[in-house]
């Protein structure tokens, strides 16, 4: 019999989209998102149609550009030059993962921070870290949100975050920082892996390996944050085992977890965008 409350992601993503559209009523003007995707990958047509999609939904300008998987790389950062120009958009985002001739740290670092709604350029990762105000990583923010959504106090709590990535590990542990948790960083290469993560009172875990985490490796009571999605066969397969809801507090599903707060928080990183070009950071 399990016992975890389950975290859903989707109802408070829905809680987000709320919020955004009393925001975007009150607006003058319609914020604009552009999404470049390089080639055919079925997984990033699926998640920029999700996007293009949630965006219209919100009343958003959301417009796709679509190049074949051999476009060049120069051509690609003159395009981001010339959406850095326009004055009509907002924000930029560029799906990854690349082709492998594309490096994706010319590309990252050649959008305007001001437009970075996906959170990566060195400014905003700057900003992150140093307490500033700037536009930081969809998914971190999500888990955060979503945590604060049920109510799950991070103030002082020891959380382990298992992955250490620069999209998901390292930007979490600079927002945890902020909400005055007490983040660890563990990873492969952690010493006693499973004595670390069983300290977390909160634990989230983003490697990309399917079910690695089983309920001997949970503090009982914890809340634990599944970011993995791994795609075994025609499942869709956590980090997580299952049966680690048998003696965690709370549990985020696979899918349905953190995956919608990802894309609902784009949908606000592209609002906040186009508040902090006119307006600046609050005062």
């Amino acid at each position: 019999m399990t016992r975890a409350r389950i975290l859903s992601g989707r109802e408070v993503a829905e809680a987000v989209y709320g919020e955004l559209r009393k925001r975007l009523q009150a607006l003058p003007f319609v914020p604009s998102l552009r999404v470049i995707r390089l080639g055919e990958n079925p997984a990033s047509v699926s998640y920029v149609r999700l996007k293009e999609r949630r965006a219209r939904e919100l009343g958003l300008r959301s417009q796709v550009e679509a190049y074949p998987e051999d476009y060049p790389e120069e051509a690609l950062l003159e395009r981001i030059g010339v959406l850095n120009r326009d004055e009509g958009v907002d924000g930029i985002l560029v799906q990854l993962p690349l082709p492998p001739h594309i490096r994706v740290e010319r590309v990252l670092e050649a959008i305007s921070p001001q437009k970075d709604v996906d959170g990566f350029h060195p400014v905003n990762v700057g900003r992150l870290w140093s307490g500033g105000e700037g536009l930081f990583p969809c998914t971190p923010l999500g888990v955060v949100r979503l945590l604060r959504h049920y109510g799950v106090d991070l103030r002082g709590k020891e959380v382990v975050v298992l992955g250490r990535s620069n999209i998901v590990g390292k930007p979490l542990a600079a927002l945890l920082l902020r909400e005055d948790a007490t983040p660890t960083l563990a990873h492969s290469k952690t010493a006693s892996l499973p004595e670390v993560v069983r300290r977390a009172e909160v634990l989230v875990v983003a490697v990309g390996r399917p079910h690695l985490v089983r309920k001997e490796w949970v503090r009982p009571g914890a809340v634990v944050v599944d970011v993995g999605v791994n795609r075994v066969g025609e499942r869709l397969l956590g980090d997580v085992h299952p049966e680690v809801a048998e003696v965690a507090s709370a549990l985020t599903p696979v899918p349905g977890g953190v995956g919608p707060m990802t894309v609902a928080m784009l949908m606000a990183n592209t609002v906040k965008a186009a508040l902090l070009r006119r307006h600046g950071p609050p005062r």
